[in-house]
């Protein structure tokens, strides 16, 4: 009785996910494929009163793209919230030690920015980007995917994945060097480690610690630091079906003399079938664009 039980339960499943996706009363942007292959589209279609459908409790799942298109999260200029561009109101607050560091970084972006052959943008090598950067770097497609205990993020930019901690576990504490967990020590990690907790039906929150030090990664394209001390605080909102908005403070005492907000970005939902391009980072063609393109700028 039981092994048929089984047998049947798993029929039911399978016929479930074979179901076609139905996206006839959805409002992302849609695209037509013959073949069933959909190109991104980032023409948003309005939502009104009368389409608007609440947001699913405690579901962050879905595509989710910039509501600026496909621009909107590109942020080679520094961080959303403070671009690096020279004016008074997107000034830092560096720290003695962390204007140091900045002035050690030679970026290819930003109000500072050097000649290509000097740019020592860990990027450049294919090294990881880290948390917070890799919130910071041409944000496109993002993919969010959960279960009862976790939510994964996939990031467009060289196909990484990141998880957040939704049982209920306790943020490691902070060390010199590391975390600590359970009374024992464990390693920096690229993306950190990350526990999130339900504010609401429709808003997580989450916590991340224990990322890379400042010799490894950057905050963004421009070349403000980022040191293994900061803790990242996010914000996912859903206010409905249709829209997110992902934000983002940094408190890092051994940079910046004060927590400050980097991002607030708006986002929309795509359709699930919409065919993601890779987008990846490569040694050999970063070395070609340099022989062709970087090398002879240089010289100018």
């Amino acid at each position: 009785m039981l092994n048929r039980f089984l047998v049947v339960t798993a029929s039911l499943v399978t016929a479930a996910l074979a179901l076609p996706v139905d996206t006839s009363a959805q409002n992302y942007p849609r695209t037509s494929s013959p073949d069933g292959w959909p190109q991104p589209v980032w023409i948003y279609p309005p939502i009104t009163d009368q389409n608007r459908k609440p947001a699913p409790r405690r579901d962050l799942t879905g595509t989710w793209g910039p509501l600026g298109g496909h621009m909107g999260g590109l942020q080679a200029a520094g961080v959303m919230a403070k671009p690096n561009n020279g004016r008074p109101e997107n000034a830092l607050p560096y720290t003695t030690y962390g204007l140091e560091v900045y002035k050690s970084h030679k970026a290819a972006e930003g109000v500072d920015a050097v000649l290509p052959a000097e740019n020592n943008d860990p990027r450049n090598k294919c090294e990881p980007l880290g948390v917070p950067r890799y919130n910071h770097y041409n944000i496109r497609l993002t993919q969010i995917f959960q279960d009862a205990a976790k939510v994964v993020i996939l990031y467009h930019y060289d196909n990484r994945w990141r998880i957040i901690w939704t049982d209920g576990r306790k943020l490691p504490t902070l060390l010199d060097g590391g975390v600590e967990i359970d009374g024992q020590f464990r390693e920096q990690r690229i993306f950190g480690y990350s526990v999130g907790r339900w504010v609401d039906d429709n808003t997580l929150e989450v916590q991340t610690i224990g990322t890379y030090p400042e010799d490894r990664v950057w905050l963004d394209s421009t070349g403000r630091p980022i040191s293994d001390q900061v803790r990242v605080t996010e914000t996912f909102r859903r206010g409905d079906y249709d829209t997110l908005e992902w934000s983002e403070t940094i408190d890092d005492p051994k940079v910046y003399s004060k927590p400050w907000e980097t991002m607030r970005l708006p986002m929309r939902l795509h359709d699930p079938r919409t065919d993601i391009m890779e987008y990846y980072c490569s040694p050999a063609e970063t070395e070609n664009y340099n022989k062709l393109v970087g090398d002879d700028l240089s010289q100018k």
